[in-house]
């Protein structure tokens, strides 16, 4: 076992060499998963994949819960501390989508890949890996698929589990598909909605202005964009999808339109969220069309600061592996954490292009480094060398 935590950056290197030496495995289970359709609230068949690994492995206390997490525990010697490793399940995909998957000698392509099947297939081949690479942790293992993270799915699962948790948590990790590099201790302020439009069937359209919902939908947009947003705190607006119409001679009456504010401002998130509901207000009232918002998902920022242990530990062991970090506030998982005071970081395992879309395609080679990285983490906080006051 290490004695510092020097030792454990200088072994990192050997450990990127022999995971690479298991690159099959770990591609066998990313293509297994990635095949499996797991929209929001439909993951049951990758969360039942996730369970059959962990009984593979033998881990302890494998199980499900009432929203679909799949977990499982890989017992340390001894067993004071609870670390947890999280990816989630769902991903943006319908069961409609051709899920396919190519297997190219640098690159792996299909949809929903790196967000997040890589991540589940590292939460998966884990046991394996740490067994092949003779590490015994202290520490008990945590590992879960969680459930109901997406959109409307507010991160539901990891919420669930944090909120009704019979094991203490003493840290998190969250895993993504993409990018290498990429950490996050920190989340930002967040609202996600939905505007929605419906022309009523007694709307006189006969009246000067008449208009449909996507004319409605755009006025909003038009007047959301006209909203000052400060560049201190950082603060965006985004817009994620409009639907509306279906032919080319019909007038849309329905319509909606999904948003999300984030800033590094709670007060900021909420004031906005405030303006856009009285936009919608009256636009609704001044078209004579019923304009409405709904707002599914909220988050509160907060996390680590810079200088705590876990986040330059983490960044000491990129930099070990010739990663440069890539400091981003997350919007996910790292959220359920800070919401509990559980110091958390989110991780990406390798380089990637075209997230979000149907070609979505990972890296192979990176693959070994960033479970090289994870396994190092992993030993750094067993070890206590991430802890606010090191013991």
């Amino acid at each position: 076992m290490e004695n510092t935590f020097q030792h454990i950056l200088d072994r990192l290197p050997q450990y990127e060499k022999q995971i690479g030496d298991l690159m099959e495995i770990i591609l066998a289970n990313l293509v297994m998963i990635s095949e499996i359709p797991a929209p929001t609230f439909e993951e049951g068949r990758r969360m039942e994949f996730l369970l059959e690994r962990f009984s593979e492995y033998q881990l302890q206390n494998t199980s499900t819960d009432e929203v679909g997490n799949a977990l499982g525990i890989l017992p340390g010697t001894v067993g004071e501390r609870n670390i947890l490793v999280v990816a989630h399940l769902d991903t943006a995909f319908s069961q409609k989508v051709d899920h396919t998957i190519t297997v190219q000698p640098e690159y792996v392509l299909g949809a929903g890949i790196g967000d997040n099947s890589l991540g589940v297939a590292a939460v998966a081949t884990l046991p394996l890996i740490l067994e092949q690479l003779g590490v015994e942790l202290r520490s008990n293992l945590v590992l879960m698929g969680s459930a109901r993270s997406l959109g409307k799915g507010n991160i539901e699962g990891i919420r669930f589990f944090l909120n009704n948790k019979e094991l203490l948590i003493s840290t998190g990790i969250c895993l993504e598909g993409v990018k290498l590099g990429r950490l996050s201790y920190s989340s930002l302020g967040v609202i996600r909605g939905e505007i929605s439009c419906r022309v009523p069937e007694e709307y006189d359209w006969s009246r000067f202005g008449a208009s449909g919902a996507i004319v409605n939908i755009n006025e909003v947009i038009n007047r959301i964009v006209e909203i000052p947003i400060p560049r201190r705190p950082r603060t965006t607006v985004v817009f994620n999808s409009v639907q509306a119409g279906s032919s080319s001679n019909a007038i849309p009456t329905q319509g909606a339109l999904q948003f999300e504010v984030r800033s590094e401002s709670g007060a900021i998130v909420r004031r906005l969220g405030e303006q856009i509901a009285d936009i919608t207000a009256e636009v609704s009232s001044q078209s004579g069309a019923e304009v409405w918002v709904s707002v599914f998902a909220r988050r509160d920022p907060g996390g680590v600061a810079f200088a705590h242990p876990l986040a330059a530990r983490t960044r000491e062991i990129m930099k070990a592996l010739q990663v440069n970090p890539r400091i981003s506030p997350s919007t996910s998982e790292l959220s359920a954490f800070i919401d509990q005071s559980i110091p958390a970081v989110t991780i990406g395992i390798t380089d990637g292009e075209y997230t979000g879309e149907e070609n979505e395609r990972v890296e192979i080679a990176p693959i070994a480094k960033g479970m090289a990285q994870l396994v190092g983490l992993i030993l750094a906080i067993d070890q206590g060398y991430c802890d606010d006051e090191p013991g």
